[in-house]
């Protein structure tokens, strides 16, 4: 065992001084404050929980940026899935884990120590499946091993290209599985995984899953997690209700016993009826902001939610930019341009909005990626500590601590450890320069 001291730190209960972390095989195994630290402790000053990315396609780090030229007269989510098909058209599994590795650099160096893998890229560029199903999971998780971010790998079932079973687009063959096909990937992917890494299922959508092959696919997850996209479009919602007489959430609610281990990507356009019943269903919504606004796709009803008891955890998605803060303050920032009001999503034991998005995401966020989340005993060992020299921060008023952090100061995390390693000081990865080299040696040679 080791252990790690900090001059403060963020516990479930709130801000403690002077606390010892003692850390076994990756994991918290005490909790000591208002303690001095033992010679041989690592010293630092404050600290707070890494948090979860409930929701990362990897490779779209290669294509950000990308988007922003005007192609035509309508541009939203459907023409840029278009230059998203034309960017994945080359990729190579050694591709893969290049890209993916630079996006997993910089969340944990933005905040985030765990990712929720939503992946649905499989096979060859001829649409066929490599030799070994699992070899572009297998590139994922060889950027998790060598970045060190905790991984939980959503192999993602595609089959279709729209409702009702609707024959695919050729852009989308590199996604395309059968169901005999894919619980040969479920299990290739699975024996690939290592250390604590975990592994869930992903139907992509309703858009390209049926309901027979939805119900034969679930049990391929075992008691891993369960996510799918659900009404980020409002197209998505028109074509679903002319396919079924309902909406995409509604739908989902009424056909399947929707619980805790559910994660709803998106769930952007809900009547009040299917927020209501979502947030008492107790699957988490994987909310996406800063992607939700650079693809426009809409708002998603957060202070209704909230009061209803919903819970919620924030995805980097597109990965166009990848700092936890920035989907934090976006979540809060588009309530307070919806409803023309200030200060929104707080909770009765939290007036700070910082501390309440914070508790509420790391707590959504580790259940839609199926860990344990906090400083706590049992949890793993995935802590940020912030730079107390900051400018917005130097002061050491805890109380504001966090809504100056994510409001306020940029990036100020100083350091990060993943199960008890180090993997972030300074502000930067301690592999990130080769790890960057090599993602600016694909993405050259990709974009040439």
């Amino acid at each position: 065992m080791h252990h790690l001291w900090f001059e403060h730190a963020w516990l479930p209960e709130g801000w403690a001084r002077q606390v010892r972390l003692g850390v076994d095989q990756g994991r918290i195994a005490t909790v000591r404050s208002g303690v001095l630290p033992v010679a041989g402790d690592t010293c630092d000053g404050i600290a707070l929980p890494g948090l979860c990315n409930v929701h990362s396609h990897g490779f779209q780090r290669g294509m950000a940026g990308l988007s922003e030229r005007r192609s035509r007269a309508d541009d939203d989510f459907w023409s840029w899935r278009e230059v998203m098909y034309r960017f994945l058209d080359r990729l190579t599994p050694d591709d893969v884990a290049a890209i993916t590795a630079q996006a997993y650099v910089e969340m944990l160096e933005g905040g985030f120590t765990r990712v929720g893998e939503f992946h649905y890229l499989h096979n060859d560029v001829d649409g066929r499946r490599y030799g070994n199903p699992a070899d572009m999971a297998q590139a994922i998780v060889a950027a998790a091993q060598a970045t060190r971010i905790g991984l939980t790998l959503l192999p993602v079932f595609y089959a279709h290209g729209d409702f009702g079973g609707a024959p695919p687009a050729p852009g989308q063959r590199r996604f395309l599985s059968g169901l005999d096909d894919f619980a040969t990937l479920m299990a290739a992917s699975r024996a690939s995984l290592s250390g604590d890494m975990m592994i869930g299922i992903a139907p992509h959508s309703l858009r390209a899953v049926t309901p027979d092959e939805l119900r034969a696919i679930l049990p391929l997850a075992g008691s891993g997690p369960i996510h799918i996209h659900a009404a980020e479009q409002v197209k998505e919602i028109d074509t679903c209700l002319a396919w079924s007489g309902q909406r995409p959430v509604e739908w989902l609610l009424d056909a399947h016993d929707i619980h805790a281990r559910w994660c709803l990507i998106h769930s952007t356009h809900l009547t009040d009826a299917e927020c209501d019943r979502l947030a008492r269903s107790g699957a988490v919504a994987g909310l996406c902001p800063v992607t939700e606004a650079n693809l426009g796709d809409g708002i998603f009803p957060a202070v209704r939610y909230l009061e209803a008891g919903g819970r919620i955890g924030v995805g980097t998605d597109s990965n166009i930019l990848i700092d936890a803060p920035s989907e934090l303050r976006a979540l809060e920032y588009s309530q307070r341009l919806r409803h023309r009001r200030r200060v929104l999503l707080t909770d009765p034991a939290a007036p700070s909005v910082g501390e309440a998005l914070y508790r509420r995401t790391i707590s959504g966020g580790a259940q839609a990626l199926g860990v344990e989340g906090g400083l706590r005993v049992g949890a793993s060992a995935d802590i940020l500590s912030l730079d107390g020299g900051h400018p917005s921060l130097y002061d050491g008023n805890m109380d504001s601590m966090i809504d100056r952090w994510l409001f306020a100061s940029g990036r100020a995390i100083r350091t990060v450890w993943r199960a008890g390693h180090k993997v972030v000081e300074d502000g930067r990865h301690i592999a990130a320069e080769p790890v960057r080299l090599r993602f600016r040696q694909v993405t050259a040679r990709l974009l040439a």
